[in-house]
């Protein structure tokens, strides 16, 4: 195999673990965001985690953010909280990060 070869597919390799890395934290920022809005909707326990996985999956409808902040706020409306989406993408910056560490953790 030639240099550039093993280049090629060392590179690939790289844009491979990034992506997966990117889908991961996404998904944990996600859990940890409805996890958030269910302790604003008093939400505990269980349904604080059923809650959580209903934000992870309302990511799947559309590319992007705005499924999710469509979903959560809509949540947090009907909860009679009055949240607007820079509050929210606010929130979702900063547990980015912390989802970004925690996977970078495990």
């Amino acid at each position: 195999m030639s240099g550039l070869d093993e280049r090629r597919k060392g590179m690939e390799a790289k844009l491979a673990h990034d992506d997966d890395l990117r889908f991961k934290v996404t998904v944990r920022r996600n859990k940890l965001l409805g996890l958030w809005v269910a302790e604003q909707l008093g939400k505990a326990g269980d349904d604080a985690e059923a809650y959580a996985k209903e934000v992870v999956k309302s990511d799947f409808e559309e590319v992007g953010d705005a499924d999710v902040i469509r979903k959560v706020l809509a949540d947090l409306s009907a909860g009679g909280l009055n949240f607007d989406e820079a509050k929210v993408r606010q929130q979702m910056d900063r547990l980015m990060i912390e989802a970004h560490d925690q996977i970078e953790g495990d």
